[in-house]
């Protein structure tokens, strides 16, 4: 790993987490931590510098701190606790403040890596998907709005870099979901909704990443590339296996109302307006068609396996939203109940003879 690293989006709790762990590493002498507003958490021994990413400022961050690592985190769906502004200033921050920070970058002499998060929802969502996405594959149609919008754009800003910096490694990150006890991503919200609106007829397939193994891999980007192994290019970042939303929300004990999709639209600006979550457009999308994608190259070429797999990670994820309305245990011993009322083993004979 590069000896100065700068992180962005180090306010967040994901940030604070990753310029946390890289101080650990042996080969980092020091960690520069970038955000517009202060972090409400501690970034041990890590120097903070309170930038806005949008301005020009953060050309001199990276000349007075001759920094050789960026690793770019504030690329998000949402505000950090404590930033002014909504949708468009995040959108700003994403799309303008990944431009101005890759200009800083571009006429550094001193920056040799840049790793980008991004998210797999550049695929976007329709019912003409692929059943799974790989790192290759086109969307049949670009986001039109939202986070998957801005990450869209930020990835060809990203490519554009490359071309310009060859000199300079690059890998991009494209996350599922991330979960786990401390996530605060708008899908969070929703599955600690105490009922979750869903789109009547759908079941959609989704995917989790832990954010345990978000940390691990962003280092492993973030340093050198181990004997094998190449961390330069993009990357598709999740666990093992599928979850249905259905499961999801058995798991959390929790009832859902279907709707038709034009009503859970409604229902959604309803939410929004309110403040009681971020029901945005790209999230009804994702619980309408869900999104599933390939990750051999995330294993084979970035040398990267996350300890958690889906499943594992929304277990994670549901033992720190305690129980819902309808806890699973209790769901069991109704069905079990139900079952012997019903002579189950009786039932099957009659039908087999």
């Amino acid at each position: 790993m590069g000896k100065v690293v700068l992180v962005t989006g180090a306010a967040r709790q994901l940030g604070g987490r990753f310029v946390r762990r890289i101080q650990r590493d042996p080969g980092v002498e020091r960690v520069i931590a970038v955000d517009a507003v202060s972090p409400p958490h501690r970034l041990g021994s890590a120097e903070f510098v309170r930038t806005d990413i949008r301005q020009s400022a953060i050309a001199r961050v990276l000349a007075e701190h001759a920094v050789d690592t960026v690793v770019h985190l504030a690329v998000t769906g949402g505000a950090a606790a404590g930033a002014p502004g909504g949708r468009s200033t995040v959108k700003e921050t994403n799309v303008i403040g990944t431009m101005q920070l890759l200009g800083a970058c571009q006429k550094s002499p001193t920056v040799r890596r840049l790793v980008v998060k991004s998210s797999t929802s550049v695929y976007g969502g329709t019912s003409r998907d692929p059943a799974v996405f790989t790192e290759t594959t086109q969307p049949k149609s670009l986001p039109a709005g939202g986070f998957a919008k801005d990450a869209t754009e930020v990835e060809g800003y990203v490519r554009g870099f490359a071309r310009r910096r060859p000199d300079v490694a690059v890998c991009v990150l494209r996350f599922a979901n991330i979960l786990g006890p401390f996530a605060d991503s708008a899908l969070a919200e929703y599955f600690s909704m105490p009922v979750m609106p869903t789109v009547l007829g759908y079941d959609p397939r989704l995917q989790f990443v832990h954010e345990d193994d978000v940390v691990d891999v962003l280092r492993l980007a973030a340093g050198e590339p181990e004997r094998g192994t190449l961390n330069s290019g993009t990357f598709n970042i999740a666990g093992d296996g599928v979850l249905l939303l259905s499961q999801c929300a058995r798991r959390l004990g929790r009832p859902t109302v279907p709707f038709l999709l034009p009503a859970v639209t409604w229902v959604g600006q309803a939410l929004r307006a309110v403040g009681a979550t971020d029901f945005s457009p790209e999230q009804i999308r994702l619980l309408t068609h869900g999104r599933v994608v390939e990750t051999t190259q995330m294993r084979q070429t970035l040398g990267f396996r996350p300890m958690y797999t889906t499943a594992e990670t929304f277990a994670d994820f549901a033992r720190s939203r305690g129980s819902g309305l309808l806890p699973p245990e209790r769901v069991a011993r109704a069905v079990g109940r139900v079952a012997e009322l019903l002579d189950v083993d009786e039932v099957a004979e009659g039908v087999e003879r």
